[in-house]
């Protein structure tokens, strides 16, 4: 009986740990590519407003 509490345990040990591993390098890599990045420029709008010409 305990040698299946035991293993249980491992597996989700190993299960969580490589959860967390996955978790970890994804924040990594987000704050990473946001620092590496160039700001972000919004674009003046150059909207005016068109006629329709009949011909």
């Amino acid at each position: 009986m305990t040698s299946w509490l035991d293993l249980s345990m491992l597996i989700a040990a190993s299960v969580g740990a490589l959860a967390f591993g996955i978790l970890a390098a994804f924040a990594i890599l987000r704050v990473g590519f946001a620092l590496m990045g160039a700001p972000r420029r919004q674009a003046p709008a150059k909207a005016r407003p068109q006629i329709a010409q009949l011909s």
